[in-house]
């Protein structure tokens, strides 16, 4: 006899209305009867987080004994009636301190989903096997060493969970469960995959993550149904070729393993995510790309890759591309016409082909920067023959020489490091002839801006000065209007000329390490400045009336002068997005407000407008 039929007697034979929950304080077991009544009605039954030890003998009976009452046809009678009973359908147990199942278990064949997972299991009942309608089984965060062999018999079962447990091996029973669609092994123990896994031909989505696994057998490419293969945190030196049968695949995650390559998936049309970040890859060809038509995010972050093939291009529907922390110079100029490319990320690289002040402003405007120059480079190409005929050696310093073609082909001057006063004419007479945009005269001894420079008026657009011993800037440096970006770090400046106020195309300017005490008064009529620099001086005041007329600097950097004040009005530069302050003696604002970022200093600096 049931419990839920003993409570109901015990409680007196004479009153068959008497109230359920003074009844249920009777019961043998701890599931009150409402609960399982209700599991009758639905076909769901949710014993969740209920601190279970062992599971009730009612909940394996529940479809066998239903109260005398309940088989009434009275139309007076409101208990339940024995015609809307409905078979149990969904059982879950999860979050219990189960560490093993009864028997019991196979009473319950109507069950299509069994959730177990987050108890202490060390294994499954062999009565487990019956259970022939059962299509979801979760026994993940327990304590299994071992699938059981029973598991195989569940034929109809398509999503198994068993992350989280002790597994080492799979058993060849798995291979049985042809409808299977998902399974998850993730953070086990597992070391390798079996052969016979390529029988699981229905499987979409293989999660084996965190795992020990150093290879894949070749079966794995007869899982021609998979979308999605999750294999991160392994310890893989290669995918096999195989892998690029996989005609369905959609995302593919292997990050964090040992890879040095990645295989040619030359049939894996469909792949949209490639997750390859932390691995040992050290380049890319033409024939890891050409395949891989419809693409949209590639994650290369943190490997060693030194080179970006041009062949790039044939991502047509890339839209984020993730080179985080890889050894990259130079981009190819082609990735400018890469029209669905909306995210290029390249922080720690030694880029030396793009400036920092454009990889700044974002992907957009570092697209513009690489086609423009991919368009410039096309347009001399008819130019190349002629240059070579007169491909000769120009004076450098000792036995380094400039050559005209390579003037002529980068479009910038590399005249650093020569520890020189002035520029030979004949330098600046090739360097007007190809028409550089970019010249570099860091570390030299040019004590004033060279007069020469006005040669190169309608090209110039970058110009750096650096450690040099200039003490002043000659207004012949007015001329370049058509300079964006203009170095002047390390040297001896203490003020600018007022005809600087012509560079209305300025957009980044550096004055670190100078000795101006005050920020001369022409920067703040450089309308179109983004970016200024003039840390490691000797500022003590700011003028906020000044910085409120420069509505797109963004990056605004103080660091290490003698400003002990910051005018309230600054709060007002709303567009500003990175304002650095540290290293000055500072009495407000308090550096615990610096600590909290740009917004929160803008942010205090009004509300001390408001209190004034």
């Amino acid at each position: 006899m049931s419990s839920f039929k003993k409570g109901r007697q015990l409680a007196g034979r004479g009153n068959e209305h008497a109230n359920l929950t003074d009844q249920s304080n009777l019961l043998t077991d701890s599931i009150h009867p409402s609960i399982l009544k209700q599991a009758r009605k639905s076909g769901v039954l949710n014993l969740s987080q209920r601190g279970l030890s062992k599971v009730p003998e009612s909940v394996w009976n529940i479809q066998e004994f239903i109260p005398e009452e309940s088989k009434s046809v009275s139309l007076d009678n409101t208990d339940e009636k024995w015609w809307e009973s409905v078979d149990l359908t969904k059982l879950i147990l999860a979050s219990n301190r189960l560490s093993s199942l009864e028997d019991g278990i196979a009473n319950l064949t109507a069950l299509t989903v069994l959730d177990l997972h987050d108890n202490a299991l060390t294994s499954l009942p062999k009565a487990i096997k019956v259970l022939e309608n059962l299509q979801k089984l979760n026994i993940s965060r327990n304590q299994l060493k071992e699938i059981p062999s029973e598991v195989g018999c569940l034929l109809n079962l398509t999503t198994l969970q068993l992350e989280n447990n002790q597994l080492t091996t799979l058993c060849e029973d798995i291979c049985n469960l042809k409808s299977l669609d998902f399974l998850d092994l993730s953070h086990n123990e597992i070391k390798s995959l079996p052969d016979y896994m390529c029988m699981l031909s229905q499987l979409r989505d293989l999660n084996i993550s965190n795992n020990r696994l150093t290879h894949l057998p070749p079966g794995i490419g007869a899982l021609t149904a998979l979308r999605r293969f999750d294999a991160t945190h392994n310890q893989l030196v290669n995918l096999p070729e195989e892998f690029g049968n996989l005609l369905h695949l959609e995302q593919l995650h292997i990050r964090h393993n040992q890879l040095q390559y990645l295989p040619c998936l030359r049939h894996c049309t469909n792949l949209k995510e490639i997750l390859a970040g932390n691995n040992n890859i050290r380049g890319l060809t033409e024939d890891h790309l050409q395949h891989l038509s419809a693409l949209t995010c590639l994650d290369l972050r943190d490997n060693k890759i030194a080179k970006i093939p041009e062949k790039i291009t044939l991502l047509k529907k890339l839209e984020r591309l993730d080179l985080t922390n890889n050894d990259i110079s130079v981009l190819p100029f082609e990735m400018g016409t890469m029209t669905n490319l909306k995210a290029i990320i390249l922080e720690g690289n030694p880029m030396r082909s793009v400036r920092r002040d454009i990889i700044m402003r974002g992907t957009m405007e570092l697209k513009k920067y690489l086609l423009s120059r991919m368009t410039d480079e096309e347009s001399d190409k008819s130019q190349c023959s002629e240059v070579s005929s007169t491909n000769v050696g120009l004076p450098g310093a000792e036995k380094e020489m400039i050559r005209p073609h390579d003037l002529h082909q980068m479009k910038s001057l590399d005249y650093s490091q020569k520890k020189v006063p002035s520029i030979p004419d004949e330098v600046m007479v090739a360097a007007v002839e190809a028409g550089i945009r970019v010249i570099n005269l860091s570390k030299n001894l040019f004590t004033d801006v060279p007069q020469n420079l006005s040669l190169l008026s309608s090209t110039l657009t970058e110009l750096n000065l650096g450690t040099n011993k200039l003490v002043q800037v000659s207004p012949v440096i007015a001329g370049l209007h058509k300079l964006q970006f203009l170095d002047l770090r390390n040297n001896q400046l203490s003020s600018l000329p007022s005809e600087l106020s012509t560079l209305s195309h300025l957009r980044e300017l550096v004055l670190s390490n100078n000795r101006f005490q005050e920020l001369p008064p022409v920067v703040f009529q450089l309308s179109n400045l983004e970016i200024l620099f003039a840390n490691d001086n000797k500022i003590s005041q700011l003028d906020h009336a000044g910085f409120s007329q420069l509505t797109k600097l963004s990056t605004l950097d103080l660091q290490n002068n003698d400003i002990t004040q910051v005018p309230p009005q600054l709060g007002n530069c709303t567009w500003l997005k990175s304002v650095l302050l540290t290293g000055n003696p500072l009495r407000n604002p308090r550096s615990a407000i610096l600590a909290k970022g740009t917004n929160a200093l803008l942010e205090y600096l009004r509300s001390r407008i408001q209190e004034n």
